[in-house]
């Protein structure tokens, strides 16, 4: 007989849903960490390539942006192509998320 808990509730099947949501959940997460991303500025003067992981891989940068007399623009250019990178690894990342399984209780988790 299974494991019933409060109004007949099967807890051992839950458990094992849970179990496996949890391993789609480590599999997803490791996937999208493997995935690589680059974020541009400047028309892709300025790249940055980062994990999904949030690693920080690869600054490339154009030699005809290098002005040493106006380096602040040439800082803006880098912040610009880092933020990009990380809004590109976190739609990744919430894409790879979405793939979870969640089964009947995907409705009941806030979100």
């Amino acid at each position: 007989m299974a494991d019933s808990g409060p109004g007949g509730l099967d807890l051992g099947a839950l458990l094992k849903q849970a179990q496996a949501m949890q391993e789609q959940f480590l599999q997803a997460r490791a996937t999208a960490a493997e995935a690589h991303v680059e974020g541009q500025a400047g028309g892709g003067m300025v790249k940055v390539k980062v994990s999904g992981g949030m690693e920080f891989l690869e600054v490339t940068i154009d030699p005809s942006v290098v002005d040493p007399s106006d380096v602040a623009m040439l800082e803006d250019l880098v912040l610009a192509a880092v933020r990009d990178a990380v809004a590109r690894a976190t739609a990744l990342s919430e894409q790879a998320m979405g793939a979870v399984d969640l089964g009947p209780l995907g409705g009941a988790l806030p979100g």
